[in-house]
Formats: structure tokens, C-alpha cells, sequence
């Protein structure tokens, strides 16, 4: 084991390196990267990306980076597209074929059947007179800079500058495309941000048979039997019309209990709450449960678009949902 040297030092010389290489790497940027922007927002197919070894693993990440984000892409070994994945590239697409040197065997021996196909080539490589640089449409090169390795033999600089040119253009593509969080919660339904933007009030609430609603009028008692019937903390007084008349919880009914209140003999007018806060359908969930916190209740009704009561929402149905961890 070699222990001549600081490890701490070591890690920073490597962090100095690569920093050094991500500025030459920005400053460096220009119309090469522009058309690279244009050539996505312009494809009519995917974006496909290759490369081999270390760039490979690379061009997986922001192959998956730019699908996030609202460009159809994804990541096409080289191995394999000899062997039959040259199938999904279409003429429609756009390939962008990745390697340092330019010279990687794997990636250049695509160039005779991509070019055959007809699709539009982009190649980003550290060396603009390598043959993969001379065949493609497109090239971005790198600025010279140097390999963190201490032997500068493995892709450390060049692998840390193609992954932040990667998200540059993935986010810059998202941007040009005015892309949403909507579109962003659209392409992520499974994780909690996606739910975030995409569940309503509407999808979570208690409707239908599940809700506990009663007439005005009616006696505290029936209203009672119904909250508990349906199992919910809270019971929706309303008109003829079904519009909202008021509100009784089960901490409502546990203070008049305490006050002494005849259940069996007075009328939910007298005693329920009026005008209480309430939601709309269409609200976002997540923004249901901020008014919920922030008026320090943990239920409330649902009105839909003409006002008409159409659920109860409760803050653990948001939760259960997984909109927050």
C-alpha cells in the first residue's frame, strides 16, 4: 500500500483538475453546442445515444436525463446495435456517437450503417481530426485539458465534462421546449414529485356512497349515525341543492359532549359550523394540504365547479397517497 502521499490533498488536486476542465469546457461552448440544440428540437424521432466503456455509462445517464426532461431518447450500446439494435434507429433521429479519442472501434464501425440509414450523426469527442469527428454531420470537440488520473490514463475529466455538457443540453432543450412541471409530473406518475404535480383533490377525496353528508335539519343523532357509518372524522351539512351548509367533526362532537348536548334531540342547525373552509375539486392535493395546515384543520369539504358538494377530503388521504414523505 502506498501511503506517501496526502490522501486529502490527492482528492483535492482531482477535484482542481476536473473543475479546471468543466471551465475550459464552458468557456468553450459556442454555435457547435447551439446546433446540437436545434438539431433536438427539430428531430421528428428520438435521440439516440452510444458510446463505449466509461462515455457509454455516461451517455445512459443523460440519454435518461433528456427523456426527463421531455426529449425522446435513449441509450444504444454499441456492442449490441451491431447485432441487431441498428433496428430502432430510424432516419427521423438524431445519433449522437460519443468517444474521447475519437478512434473508439465499437462506436466508429457504426458510422458506415448509420449513414445508411440516413439519420443525422453529432459526434462529441476530444479530438477534432479523429475519424469519428471527420464522418458525423456534426462535432462538438472538447478543449484540451487534463485527466485526473494520476497516470492520465482513465476518463475522469473528459467523463465529469461530457456528463455537465449532457445536462446542459438536456436542460436547455427542456427550456426551449417550454416544459413544464405538469409535463414533469406527466413523465414521473410513480415518485412523489410526479404525484405532487399531477393528483387533485378530485382523486383522493371520499365521494359517492363513501362520503358522510345529511340534510339540514337533520337531527344530530342521524348525523352522528352517518359520520360513523362511513368511517370519516367529519359530516357535510347541505341544502336541497346539495350546495354546503355547514360542517360537524368528531372534535365538534366530542366538545358538545362535553357541554352536555341532547344528541338524540338537537338538530345539526344549531350546533354545526357555518361557512367552513372548504376546497375545489380541481385543486392540486398538494396544495389542499397546505390550506388544511395552514388553517390548522385535518378535513373539509369538496365543492365542485358549480359549488355543489362533491367529497370530504381528509389530510391522511393525501399522505396515503404518497404526494408527501
Amino acid at each position: 500500500m502506498n501511503t506517501d502521499f496526502d490522501i486529502i490533498q490527492e482528492a483535492r488536486r482531482i477535484f482542481d483538475i476536473e473543475i479546471d476542465a468543466l471551465e475550459k469546457t464552458k468557456n468553450s461552448l459556442g454555435e457547435d453546442f447551439e446546433n446540437l440544440v436545434e438539431l433536438i428540437l427539430d428531430c421528428r424521432g428520438k435521440v439516440v445515444l452510444t458510446g463505449m466503456g466509461k462515455p457509454g455509462h455516461i451517455a445512459t445517464k443523460i440519454a435518461a436525463t433528456l427523456a426527463s426532461l421531455g426529449t425522446p431518447s435513449f441509450f444504444m450500446h454499441p456492442g449490441e446495435a451491431m447485432h441487431g439494435d441498428l433496428g430502432m434507429v430510424e432516419a427521423k433521429d438524431v445519433v449522437i456517437l460519443m468517444s474521447y479519442s475519437g478512434e473508439s472501434s465499437e462506436v466508429t464501425e457504426l458510422m458506415p450503417v448509420l449513414q445508411e440509414i440516413g439519420c443525422t450523426t453529432v459526434a462529441i469527442t476530444g479530438k477534432p481530426k479523429s475519424t469519428l469527428a471527420k464522418e458525423c454531420q456534426y462535432h462538438i470537440c472538447f478543449p484540451e485539458f487534463e485527466e485526473a488520473c494520476y497516470m492520465h490514463l482513465a476518463p475522469t475529466s473528459s467523463t465529469t465534462a461530457l456528463l455537465v455538457l449532457g445536462d446542459a443540453l438536456a436542460v436547455v432543450a427542456s427550456r426551449a421546449k417550454n416544459y413544464t412541471q405538469e409535463d414533469f409530473g406527466l413523465h414521473h406518475p410513480a415518485g412523489a414529485l410526479g404525484k405532487k404535480l399531477l393528483v387533485k383533490v378530485k382523486d383522493v377525496m371520499h365521494t359517492g356512497d363513501e362520503n358522510a353528508v345529511v340534510p339540514e335539519g337533520s337531527s344530530l343523532r342521524n348525523a352522528i349515525i352517518e359520520m360513523s357509518s362511513k368511517g370519516l372524522s367529519m359530516v357535510t351539512i347541505v341544502d336541497s341543492d346539495n350546495c354546503l351548509k355547514g360542517i360537524i367533526t368528531d372534535g365538534d362532537l366530542r366538545r358538545m359532549l362535553e357541554r352536555g348536548v341532547d344528541v338524540y334531540h338537537e338538530t345539526i342547525d344549531n350546533v354545526m359550523t357555518k361557512n367552513p373552509k372548504w376546497i375545489d375539486s380541481r385543486e392540486m392535493a398538494v396544495n389542499a394540504l397546505q390550506v388544511l395546515s395552514d388553517n390548522k384543520i385535518t378535513c373539509m369539504p369538496v365543492l365542485d365547479e358549480n359549488l355543489r358538494v362533491t367529497g370530504t377530503l381528509l389530510m391522511q388521504d393525501i399522505f396515503k397517497a404518497g404526494i408527501v414523505r
